[in-house]
């Protein structure tokens, strides 16, 4: 089939990684899969014209309301991939939540990163719970040979109180006025280093390089990063909220903290304590193998495409 997939595909994000790895699942079984970015779209009408002159067959949109909408009344099947900000964000406004309702009600199929995200979902639209389909993100980590930290750290300045200790802050600068903010805020906080995103494999290697990952967000569906981390063997630390919860046992295969007090006195705890170090790497390792199987999404995604013949 030729198949249209729709989603935010600003470079090194992970709406763009998981849309290329989705790409390349299909692609694996010979569909003919174009990778478009909504963002460029602003209404159906154009998605109609786009889909007519490049005669797709059916499409896949991540995000129900960014992607899914420009497939509103579209004539040709289509399926949807749930976004975090879908459930945490979007649904809390009255328009976007109608036209989510709407994309669902004629979509073939939608797909949830965790049950939490379904039962969420299925509680807004009843009507829509047979069609959504649980598939947590699969992992496959491919770390840089030739990454150096050198050439981001020669000039830094070292922390005060840990001189041994730094925080690296790396992606892209999605939010002008947030990126002022958190730039303002790290010129006044030695050992604290803010970086432009880097290529997968580079950043691969060096989360590997790092004592832990740290994932400060207030809203979440499924954290890739976190995700990869567990695969790298670097333990981490994240905000206690449902979409981290999902993913991370606390104390077992990760630590969950809900403020910065406790953040220092977890962090404190894993750097004094080797053995919890070592349990939570083992097990988190355990985890991601078990339940988030590269292998496993795209025989998921290989299958879920034949709904749309």
């Amino acid at each position: 089939m030729r198949l249209l997939l729709l989603a935010c595909l600003r470079a090194q994000t992970g709406n763009a990684t998981t849309a290329g790895r989705i790409q390349d699942h299909l692609e694996a079984v010979g569909h003919i899969c174009s990778l478009k970015d909504a963002s460029g779209y602003e209404n159906p009408s154009e998605i109609a014209n786009l889909i007519s002159a490049e005669k797709f067959e059916a499409a896949l949109a991540i995000h129900l309301y960014k992607g899914g909408r420009l497939l509103q009344g579209s004539r040709i099947p289509f399926g949807i991939i749930f976004g975090g900000t879908d459930i945490n964000e979007d649904i809390k406004h009255e328009e976007k939540h109608r036209v989510m309702g709407a994309v669902l009600e004629e979509a073939r199929f939608a797909v949830a990163f965790t049950e939490k995200m379904k039962e969420l979902a299925a509680a807004e639209w009843p009507d829509a719970r047979s069609k959504i389909y649980i598939q947590t993100q699969g992992i496959m980590t491919t770390p840089s040979a030739t990454f150096n930290w050198k050439r981001f750290l020669q000039n830094a300045e070292w922390h005060r109180r840990e001189p041994h200790m730094h925080l690296i802050i790396i992606g892209p600068a999605v939010d002008p006025q947030f990126t002022s903010e958190v730039n303002e805020k790290v010129t006044r906080a030695p050992g604290v280093h803010l970086l432009q995103e880097i290529p997968q494999d580079d950043l691969h290697a060096a989360v590997k390089r790092c004592f832990a990952v740290v994932n400060s967000s207030i809203s979440e569906g499924m954290s890739a990063a976190i995700l990869e981390a567990m695969d790298l063997d670097v333990p981490v630390l994240a905000r206690n909220i449902p979409g981290n919860a999902a993913i991370i046992q606390h104390k077992d295969t990760g630590l969950l903290f809900t403020n910065p007090q406790e953040f220092v006195q977890l962090s404190k705890s894993l750097m004094n304590d080797p053995s919890l170090e070592r349990k939570i790497v083992t097990k988190a390792k355990a985890y991601v193998k078990k339940h988030h199987s590269w292998e496993c999404e795209r025989e998921a995604y290989q299958n879920l495409v034949l709904k749309l013949q």
